[in-house]
């Protein structure tokens, strides 16, 4: 009896072992977690790679002290020219090929788009996607997709702004330049949401652009004739940005203007506008200005030193160098939370319970909150404007709804 106790207890606990097992996502072992993720390494927007090779280079560091729980992260990362088609080619083959656990990090709103479907059939979690775009707030259709926005999504950030505008002028008329898409559409939805029953007389014109415009000279052109008080810039391409920027200053036109989060970059957006053109442009931020000398922020020095030790060639004092190494942290905090139960369930189950989640770059009181109604990491921000030289904070946190 006592050997049959021995056994049955040692068969018990041996089942108990493969059940845990079993509970475990692909690519989870022991001693890995294995992870997938697009970059456009290559292509036109082959720029925004800077945030992929951040994350891998945090993550490297996070391997080379010990992992998360005794798990090192083996990201996967493959190059999809940011071509929707390209991203559901690379997205099966770390699904179905390489085994990964789940998605994290694809960049763009158009390449996470056109992998959305096919992971949430497949119950694969599409963990803090690059995009800012209200779309991924949406656990009732697309429970395995949550995006991390760099700032409140589109929509919020452009209702943030408009209300930013009327405090400094009640009777201000709105301009705005927006991308035609998912993303300017989201933009435009905001601002007129934020004015109400006013956004017909509030609005003066607003203009659209298509990604593929060599310039937006002559759309900047005609929302200058309106000599509107505000001129709101809605892209999530740098170039848009920067030529909107330096037509509006070229022909005398000195409204309040505002810039998409995503363009809030010195290094592709100000310096190619021109400082004369970009000083006092406001933009809505939620990760700390770069501080070339960041004194008594003891985060920003940690940053910097990291940025100097493995990214040397890589400009610190860029956006998606900021936001990439943001995401690492948020990436390993995620797991942390998960513990030992490292099923997609509970994977996806952990991002939808983020309660107080600090990251070092976040500005004050910014803290990554979801739950399983709102897939929203981030909801507040600072308004931030461009000095001349760099980026300083000119408001009290800023609350999104």
């Amino acid at each position: 009896m006592t050997h049959l106790r021995l056994w049955l207890g040692a068969a018990f606990a041996a089942a108990l072992a493969t059940t845990a097992q079993a509970q475990n996502a692909p690519g989870v072992t022991a001693t890995e977690i294995k992870i997938g993720n697009t970059m456009p390494y290559s292509g036109p927007a082959s720029a925004l790679s800077t945030t992929g090779k951040t994350i891998a280079a945090y993550l490297d560091q996070v391997n080379e002290q010990g992992g998360v729980n005794g798990r090192k992260i083996n990201m996967i990362s493959l190059d999809d020219g940011f071509s929707p088609p390209k991203t559901m080619e690379a997205a099966r083959r770390l699904v179905e090929g390489e085994g990964v656990a789940f998605i994290a990090a694809t960049m763009g709103t158009a390449p996470s788009s056109a992998i959305a479907k096919y992971l949430n059939s497949n119950k694969v979690p599409q963990i803090f996607l690059i995009s800012s775009a209200s779309k991924w707030n949406d656990p009732a259709n697309m429970p395995w997709s949550m995006a991390l926005p760099w700032a409140p999504n589109y929509l919020s950030e452009a209702k943030i702004e408009v209300a930013y505008a009327r405090a400094k002028n009640p009777n201000a008329r709105f301009a705005v330049l927006y991308q035609n898409d998912d993303a300017g559409k989201d933009f435009m939805r905001g601002v007129k949401e934020a004015l109400g029953p006013d956004a017909d007389k509030a609005i003066a014109l607003a203009s659209s652009f298509e990604v593929s415009d060599p310039t937006v000279d002559s759309q900047v052109l005609t929302l200058a004739n309106t000599k509107a008080d505000v001129f709101m810039i809605y892209s999530v391409t740098p170039r848009a940005c920067a030529q909107a920027l330096r037509k509006a200053h070229e022909v005398g036109w000195q409204p309040m203007r505002f810039i998409a989060s995503g363009c809030a970059n010195k290094a592709t957006v100000m310096d190619p506008a021109g400082i004369d053109a970009g000083k006092g442009v406001l933009s809505l931020g939620s990760l700390k200005p770069y501080a070339a000398d960041p004194k008594d922020d003891k985060a920003m020095q940690t940053y910097i030193a990291f940025m100097k030790a493995r990214l040397p060639a890589l400009d610190p004092n860029n956006v998606g160098t900021l936001y990439g190494y943001t995401v690492g942290e948020a990436l390993v905090a995620l797991l942390k939370q998960c513990g030992d139960d490292l099923s997609r369930e509970n994977i996806m189950r952990q991002a939808a319970n983020m309660k107080n989640v600090s990251l070092s770059l976040l500005l004050p009181g910014i803290t990554l909150n979801t739950s399983p109604t709102d897939f929203r990491p981030i909801k507040d921000g600072y308004m931030l404007e461009f000095n001349g030289a760099d980026w300083v904070v000119v408001s009290e946190m800023l609350r999104g709804t």
